[in-house]
């Protein structure tokens, strides 16, 4: 007796319209519990794609930055201090050894880039030899600013410095030529105090001359980026290398570049007027985060991303289901056919699996390839299904073509992503014109669908049906 109301909720729910259209929006929501989970999928491989590329860089060499050279003199800074004792007061000098920047008047980096691609199992880590040649020259550091002395200069401990990402890149040893004489660089960049890994090299006659020629070969092992900072007071970079998919990093573009089938060449020409740090300081305490900004350089991507793409695909899900189940909705209301909710929960489902397909496939023959055959079996699964239960090859061609139709147009957003919000934007408004135009003369207020203008909605010659079976009569009523 108590589920004696089960049956009446079911026939009204089949009878009335307006239920069966907030059931469906019901069901759209539910299908965004397996959307969710497909998501965080995505996330899990994603993640194992990022520690095989941890693991691999980790003996290789990772993504490295190269600041520098810069010079670094240390000299004594004296200080006055006060002690008051005995209702006296005392004063007395301390002496505390400083270290002051200098960088370079001019910087030229020329350099070649040799790229690899590794793999580890199913993934690939962008990989590169890098083979740079710095030079140029340096005033002799000024101190007069300061108010500093000769005297207090240590002139003898002076050092240059360059400062690197990651030092286990390093795979020859490298010397400077200063002056004429070649000097040997020294594991660290010589400040006792910084966690900064780099080289740097003693110098001598710093006293003694006006300016200082320079120049050292830098070789390095790295993966995926490789950038620049702009320490000169003019900064040239010209880099060549054999990737044909360049994305150029930092706060400037190259002023030249050129990409072919055999790779790019670029060319950067920086001022010290575009950045934010003088050319010598005492203190870069309130210097790193200005430094770290004025990084540029390059980026050796793999060309699509299958990841972001699968982010991006998952992203649309709610679109793409909505317009799916209206698109069957219409069907059902325009050709008489009855989907039971169970049947839109299992073409809902067929949908879903379609991203851990595409996803799955990326991972092995790439994104286009996978998106293909993944929508081409879920269209296969959805028409093949369609026809089970309307009973009709032309019904279920049209349910499949419509499903081909709306994957093409996904395909669309995914691949034009400076327009993907033009394009979703305008596809969701000529669908919301589409449903109001073919619904246009329904009786929302009458309980069944028989109420509607049939020559109104003007269905496609392919829906058309001859009589309807004695189940269907039984059903408009």
């Amino acid at each position: 007796m108590s589920n004696n109301w089960i049956i009446p909720a079911m026939e009204s729910i089949r009878s009335s319209l307006f239920l069966r259209t907030l059931l469906i929006g019901f069901l759209i929501l539910i299908m965004q519990i397996p959307v969710v989970m497909i998501n965080g999928v995505i996330r899990e491989r994603e993640s194992t794609r990022d520690a095989a590329f941890q693991d691999v860089t980790k003996s290789w060499g990772g993504r490295q930055s190269i600041v520098g050279p810069w010079i670094s003199v240390p000299y004594k800074h004296h200080s006055v201090q006060r002690k008051s004792s005995n209702n006296k007061t005392e004063h007395f000098t301390t002496t505390q050894t400083k270290v002051a920047t200098f960088l370079p008047m001019d910087l030229q980096i020329d350099g070649e880039v040799v790229n690899d691609l590794r793999k580890r199992g199913i993934f690939k880590v962008p990989l590169y030899k890098a083979e740079l040649s710095f030079s140029g020259h340096f005033s002799k550091p000024d101190f007069s600013s300061w108010g500093v002395s000769d005297d207090d200069i240590l002139w003898d401990r002076a050092y240059l410095s360059v400062g690197l990402t990651d030092s286990r890149g390093i795979v020859k040893q490298s010397e400077i030529t200063w002056l004429d004489s070649k000097i040997d660089f020294l594991p660290g960049t010589g400040t006792l105090n910084s966690s900064a890994s780099g080289i740097h090299a003693p110098l001598k006659g710093l006293s003694s001359e006006s300016e200082f020629k320079f120049s050292f070969p830098l070789h390095i092992n790295g993966s995926d980026t490789l950038l620049f900072t702009p320490y000169g007071n003019d900064t040239t970079v010209n880099l060549k290398s054999d990737w044909i998919d360049p994305s150029f990093q930092g706060n400037w573009l190259p002023v030249n570049h050129d990409i072919d089938e055999e790779g790019f060449q670029a060319s950067w020409s920086i001022p010290y007027l575009g950045r934010n740090y003088p050319q010598s300081w005492k203190d870069a305490r309130n210097l790193s985060s200005s430094i770290q900004a004025s990084e540029f350089g390059v980026r050796f991507i793999v060309p699509v991303d299958n990841y972001r793409m699968g982010f991006r695909s998952v992203k649309y899900a709610p679109l793409f289901l909505m317009l799916t189940f209206i698109t069957l909705w219409l069907f059902e209301i325009i050709s008489h056919s009855r989907i039971h909710p169970l049947q839109y929960l299992l073409l809902g489902a067929g949908m879903c699996v379609f991203y851990l397909l595409e996803l799955s496939l990326a991972e092995h023959i790439g994104f286009g390839w996978s998106y293909v055959i993944a929508s081409t079996l879920v269209v296969g699964l959805m028409g093949s299904y369609s026809f089970v239960f309307l009973k009709s090859i032309s019904k279920a061609s049209f349910v499949g073509t419509i499903a081909a139709l709306l994957y093409g147009y996904l395909y669309i957003l995914l691949r034009s992503q400076d327009y993907a919000l033009l394009i979703g934007s305008f596809g969701l408004f000529f669908t919301i014109a589409i449903v109001m135009y073919l619904t246009r003369n329904i009786n929302w207020y009458n309980s069944g669908s028989s109420e509607i203008n049939q020559s109104s909605l003007n269905p496609p010659p392919c829906l058309l049906y001859t009589s309807p079976s004695p189940r269907d009569q039984r059903g408009s009523r």
